[in-house]
This record gives C-alpha cells, sequence and structure tokens, in this order.
C-alpha cells in the first residue's frame, strides 16, 4: 500500500452486494442462495494480508421481518466463513442488525454496530480504517465515524450524488483488494 493507505490498519466489509450477490427485492435465506461475488473469495484473501482486522458489518432486516431465522443467517455466515478460510482468508468478526426500523443505532447507516466491534476490539481506530460496500446506507456508515470509504458495484446511476460522497469507487471487491496489492508491491 501507499504510504498514505498504510494508515489504514481495519478493514469493514458490507455483505450482500460486496461478498456475495445481492438478490434484488428479496434476501439470501439459506446456504443454497447465497453466491459469492466474482473473485470475492481471491480478494479476502489479498486483503487478509493487508490489515489487521477484517469485519463484516450487515444489515439483515430479512430476519426482523420473519422472511428468514436466525438461525438459516448463522448457517449462511458459517458457510461463508468456511469458505473464506479455505481460500486462504479471514474475517475477525460479523456484526449483523435483524431490526425492521430504520431508526435502529444498529442499522445502517446509523453506526451501532460498529461500537459493538469496538467493545469486542478496543484497538480499532475509525480513523484508521476503510468501509467498503455497494449501498448509500454502507458510505454514510462509515463517513460518520470518520472512515475512508470505498463504493463498489454499480448499484447507482452514475449521475447519483454517491460517487462524490465515497471516496473511491471500484467495479468490485477484487478490483479493490488489487489496487492495494499492486500499490502496496509496488513500495517494497
Amino acid at each position: 500500500m501507499t504510504d498514505s493507505m498504510k494508515q489504514y490498519k481495519y478493514l469493514f466489509l458490507d455483505r450482500d452486494g460486496v461478498i456475495n450477490i445481492e438478490r434484488p427485492d428479496d434476501y439470501v435465506k439459506s446456504v443454497r442462495e447465497f453466491v459469492f461475488e466474482e473473485k470475492a473469495l481471491d480478494a479476502i484473501a489479498i486483503l487478509s494480508t493487508l490489515f489487521d482486522k477484517i469485519f463484516v458489518i450487515t444489515n439483515q432486516r430479512g430476519v426482523g421481518r420473519g422472511v428468514m431465522t436466525e438461525e438459516a443467517l448463522q448457517a449462511v455466515h458459517s458457510h461463508m466463513l468456511s469458505e473464506i478460510a479455505a481460500d486462504g482468508g479471514k474475517i475477525s468478526q460479523i456484526y449483523y442488525c435483524t431490526d425492521t426500523a430504520s431508526t435502529s443505532i444498529n442499522r445502517k447507516p446509523n453506526v451501532g454496530m460498529a461500537f459493538r466491534a469496538l467493545e469486542d476490539y478496543p484497538e480499532i481506530v475509525f480513523a484508521e480504517s476503510i468501509m467498503v460496500g455497494n449501498s448509500k446506507s454502507d458510505i454514510l456508515f462509515g463517513k460518520k465515524l470518520g472512515m475512508y470509504t470505498v463504493l463498489v458495484g454499480d448499484k447507482y446511476s452514475r449521475d447519483n450524488d454517491i460517487y462524490t460522497i465515497a471516496d473511491a469507487h471500484y467495479e468490485n471487491l477484487y478490483k479493490f483488494a488489487l489496487s492495494l496489492k499492486i500499490k502496496n508491491n509496488d513500495d517494497c
């Protein structure tokens, strides 16, 4: 990483649309419905060598709405973590919010999940963190905490203000990871 990027030690990732393919107007309700984004496993393996800790921060309103059970969500996360580990990546912790109300402190863009992570990992410094997401709520979550923010994907039209709010934009998580790896190798 470049000297300016070396200051970042902690990585926060949204799940749907970043790690796995988002299901429009639906939820990932089972392991069978969980499909990794292209090269996401490679991306997380690369990122695991560049960051001290990686956290998944995900809104999971489907549980709160009764569309799926918390046990099904746990099965999806267990599958995701085992696949990531088998490919050489490491996720320190997953934080999720099943609340349905947008006013919930734990529901992004609100910052409750970040402070839950801070309780578990007091070494986290938000100014030394990057938030990667595919939604405006992810980017606003990161901005509220003083994180560097990275938008991935093409969910929004190019004239949407999200592109001026986010600090950077990449096609996907892999392209972001690759850019950091290349910068890191250039610094060696």
